[in-house]
């Protein structure tokens, strides 16, 4: 059955208040004066010319109500529109022909419930031949014309007077030529050069066990502080270019109940610098130069130990590399993508504290405090709006003196709760084809998995 029981009560209503406004007869005609029919002037007191009653009755009366399961009711019901206050603006003669009964056979036989597109633009056919009829057959009730509406109201000012204590109210009167000289030229929209990003999020995770609780256990409490900001050139203004510069900084800390010498430890200490320029050399194709700096802020100590593990600048990575970038995005902006090859790389090693620490774990030769490698480096880089909410961050970093590689893969997911609250997933592998600690299991394999949930503030200008 493909209609129910309350559109057919709808459907029987709207044929009978239909049936109420049909042609009334001939006298209802004396509503026009003259009408028009392509484009032509039309006598209708005259018999010789064409007359809506020559024609065939339209199709807005009563009808006799079938049964048929075949039957699309909602293109018996009139909309509500129909039945609101008329407005008459002009006659015309072909309406009749335009207008089509959705109870005849052909109708049922050749149009179905796909053919939304014809059903609507006969539905409107059969409501502006019903509103023409209705204002035939009841001129008397017809309450706008388009010919006679009135004009819209004046527009009046006001003026104070203090000295009289009175308003004064007159008529406004708009002078084109005084409001191009007040107005002035519209100013000139302001280009935006740089597209800025800043994200920053503080998420804690905290634990309290009594001391008799039956399980055992310590309380711990945990920070983890986000803080990027991004700035890249505006391509829509400059599209042979790329100049894109990200700044990063995460700080890890927890406080340590099993360490006895320090009250916290550090589980994530990195300042990160990425920055790009590019010059198009295809399409998606540009010649480019990339760098990328590495280093911690604060000290590193072994657990129960005042063994430093790690300084500023101890260890410090610099990387320098020239080749081509490939870069896409989507056309809806929500999937970027870039990779960076540079066949012609320079890495830069540095442990400037080399007192307290030993320069060797870092790949630099012992009484030295720097180490220069040329190579080869990659790196790709994968944003992804998984959801309005949701977004995957991507990267990995390769680079190779043709002796030994490393490697570096940071995956990030954030949901954003509101505003000022997300959680984030952050996942780091390392590769190291030297120096690699020995760790039963590991080898020269790294892995570093954080999860957090707190606030969040990020800010866009784009």
């Amino acid at each position: 059955m493909r209609y129910a029981p309350y559109k057919v009560a709808v459907a029987l209503a709207a044929a009978a208040v239909a049936y109420a406004f049909a042609p009334a007869g001939a006298k209802a005609q004396s509503l026009f004066d003259e009408t028009y029919a392509n484009g032509e002037t039309i006598d209708l007191d005259d018999e010789d010319e064409a007359s809506p009653r020559d024609h065939e009755p339209l199709p807005v009366g009563p009808w006799e109500f079938p049964v048929d399961t075949n039957l699309i009711v909602e293109d018996l019901l009139l909309p509500r529109t129909a039945f609101m206050p008329a407005i008459f603006d002009t006659y015309s003669l072909q309406a009749p022909a335009k207008a089509f009964n959705p109870l005849e056979e052909r109708y049922n036989d050749n149009w179905d419930a796909t053919t939304w597109a014809d059903r609507t633009v006969a539905r409107d056919s059969r409501v502006r031949a019903f509103i023409q009829q209705y204002m035939i057959a009841h001129p008397e009730l017809v309450r706008y014309n388009q010919a006679t509406l009135p004009r819209p109201p004046k527009e009046f000012k006001m003026t104070v007077d203090p000295e009289q204590a009175k308003i004064h109210v007159t008529e406004f009167e708009r002078d084109k030529k005084q409001m191009v000289t007040l107005v002035g030229e519209a100013p000139p929209v302001k280009k935006i050069h740089w597209l800025k990003t800043f994200d920053a999020s503080l998420q804690f995770s905290q634990a309290y066990i009594s001391p008799n609780w039956y399980q055992g256990g310590k309380s711990n409490l945990n920070m983890i502080a986000n803080v990027v900001y991004n700035v890249k050139l505006n391509p829509a203004y400059h599209p042979n270019l790329i100049f894109e510069t990200y700044f990063a900084y995460k700080l890890g800390v927890n406080n340590a109940p099993e360490d006895k010498v320090h009250d916290y430890n550090i589980s994530e200490d990195l300042l990160q610098i990425n920055t790009k320029f590019g010059y198009k050399a295809a399409k998606r194709w540009y010649y480019s130069l990339t760098a990328q700096f590495k280093t911690q802020l604060l000290n590193n100590y072994k657990v129960n130990s005042d063994v430093m593990t790690a300084s500023f600048l101890s260890p410090g990575d610099l990387t320098v590399g020239l080749g081509m970038t490939y870069a896409y995005e989507n056309p809806k902006k929500t999937l970027q993508f870039n990779a960076s090859i540079a066949p012609l790389s320079y890495n830069l090693k540095t442990c400037i504290n080399d007192t307290k620490l030993d320069p060797k774990s870092f790949g630099i030769e012992e009484g030295r405090r720097t180490k220069s490698e040329y190579g080869s480096s990659s790196e790709l880089t994968l944003r992804w709006k998984l959801a309005y909410n949701i977004e995957y961050f991507s990267r990995l970093f390769v680079f190779t003196d043709y002796e030994q590689l490393t490697g570096d893969w940071e995956n990030t997911i954030t949901f954003n709760i509101n505003k000022f609250l997300s959680a984030r997933i952050f996942a780091h592998l390392r590769y190291q084809s030297l120096q690699a600690p020995e760790v039963e299991g590991w080898r020269h394999w790294q892995l570093k998995e954080i999860l957090s949930i707190g606030f969040s503030y990020k800010f866009n200008r784009s």
